[in-house]
């Protein structure tokens, strides 16, 4: 593709960023979901309900996917080093940090130790165990992403987390507890486990970032390096305070709102689903053969609003510091490298996903 596009790529990776779009939808989304969380205070339930679906969840969808940017470099302005004496680093570790509150369980660990080891591994099975994740001694995970495709794919290796219990040891996994409930063919039943295992690992974060910020130690890595044990304390005192202050002026609905607006788009029905749950499988290009390990989601101008340019999964893969508003622009420079059309329909991939899984990424597309 480079030798053919490269002087139309090269500048959209080299130059591009999405600084001044980006960064006020950023200021735009947190200020919104805080101040949405404060209004949650006054409302039923069931309002709270609707308006983290919309449009809480896309705020807080947004807000991920702008933070992902800065972790690639791709926020700010590339050609600066320094903004106003700050160095270009220093402003993006802190923008990744303060930018992921106000949340319920947020999006900075993940971001910090597990994206940019997916992009380095993915589709490598021997990073994608369960029980190596949990159990390894490295800083980084070796690929994030398997803490969320655990719920909803196949997946090689041993399970994991193990805690010890005096000479007892107990393996328990939420994700694939539920993943295991799946029967191929029954869409809304595997549809219904996924959600719930879902819903309810994340409810657990929440308990599990207090224990961190109590403690100072995450419990489910014991083996990484005290770095990483004090970077979890750190964000979790820091998101705890945040979320305390939130509490005391609206409620427990605060709370509420922040769960559901983070956790509502990533399951079913909602449209986003349908991007999240396959931008990972193991599709095969019938021309050729092969595997294909991401692909994106092409359902019109409206979704990719929707979703802040997440769809363009497999765009961002080729090119990851191409920044979220151009990854579009690869479809139209380079078109025989990308399926065509943008008419498809996320309830029907959402029905396939779930009527059958597939491996995670490739990762067994030889195994008959």
């Amino acid at each position: 593709m480079l030798e053919k596009y490269g002087d139309k790529i090269g500048p959209l990776e080299r130059d591009s960023s999405s600084h001044y779009l980006a960064l006020s939808l950023l200021i735009l989304s947190n200020a919104s979901l805080f101040a949405l969380s404060v209004l949650s205070g006054r409302l039923h339930p069931r309002q709270v309900a609707l308006m983290a679906l919309f449009p809480g969840s896309i705020l807080s969808l947004w807000t991920l996917q702008i933070l992902h940017d800065g972790l690639h470099g791709s926020l700010l302005n590339k050609r600066r080093q320094n903004f106003f004496g700050v160095k270009r680093r220093y402003l993006q570790d802190s923008l990744l940090f303060w930018g992921s509150m106000p949340s319920a369980f947020g999006y900075y660990l993940y971001l910090k130790y597990g994206h940019l080891t997916h992009h380095k591994s993915l589709g490598d099975a021997r990073s994608s165990s369960l029980k190596q994740l949990f159990e390894s001694d490295q800083i980084n995970f070796e690929d994030g992403d398997v803490l969320f495709v655990a719920h909803r794919m196949k997946l090689k290796g041993d399970v994991g987390p193990t805690f010890n219990f005096g000479e007892k040891s107990v393996t328990l996994s939420i994700s694939k507890m539920g993943f295991n409930s799946w029967n191929e063919g029954h869409t809304v039943q595997n549809a219904l486990a996924f959600a719930s295992s879902f819903m309810y690992e994340r409810f657990m974060l929440i308990i599990n970032d207090l224990v961190v910020a109590i403690t100072g130690r995450n419990y489910f890595f014991p083996n990484k390096p005290q770095q990483f044990h004090d970077e979890c304390a750190r964000y979790c005192r820091c998101a705890v305070m945040v979320r305390a202050l939130l509490w005391k002026l609206a409620g427990w609905k605060s709370m509420l709102f922040l769960y559901l607006s983070e956790t509502l788009w990533s399951i079913p029905p909602h449209p986003a689903c349908a991007m999240f749950v396959t931008n990972h499988g193991s599709s095969v290009d019938h021309a050729t053969g092969n595997c294909i390990p991401s692909s994106s989601t092409y359902a019109g101008r409206w979704y990719s609003l929707l979703t802040l340019g997440t769809n363009y999964h497999l765009e961002h893969h080729d090119f990851p510091t191409i920044p979220l508003h151009k990854l579009g622009m690869l479809r139209k420079i380079a078109p025989e490298f990308y399926r065509k059309g943008s008419s498809d329909n996320v309830f029907r991939i959402m029905a396939m996903v779930f009527a059958k899984p597939e491996f995670y990424a490739c990762m067994d597309a030889h195994v008959i």
